[in-house]
């Protein structure tokens, strides 16, 4: 997860995952493999158990984060530690070139 203004600077999500083969998905693989389309993906509850989830570091200094429901144009919105709780986050530097991916 990262701000809807941002994007992941793809050699830290390398990192983070732990593999350098990685590829942007299509939305018909993203629509597949979650069941909902691109930009209303909801961010708990639709995972298999060992699906990982990645947020922005960034995003833990917002006051309120908006997350998807399923429904395209529709969110929920809530603290970034509840959205870490309840997505089982793992809280990384995604799209900030000039600081490491993982906490020191």
């Amino acid at each position: 997860m990262v701000g809807g203004d941002q994007n992941a600077i793809s050699g830290h999500l390398k990192k983070a995952i732990g593999s350098r083969n990685i590829k942007l998905a299509s939305p018909q693989v993203v629509q597949e493999t979650t069941g909902y389309a691109i930009g209303s993906i909801p961010p708990c509850h639709w995972q298999p158990p060992q699906f990982r989830t990645f947020m922005d570091a960034a995003l833990v200094h917002e006051d309120i984060l908006g997350a998807g429901t399923g429904v395209w144009g529709q969110e929920i919105f809530m603290t970034p530690t509840h959205l870490v709780q309840a997505s089982h986050a793992i809280v990384v530097n995604l799209t900030d070139a000039a600081r490491p991916v993982l906490p020191a």
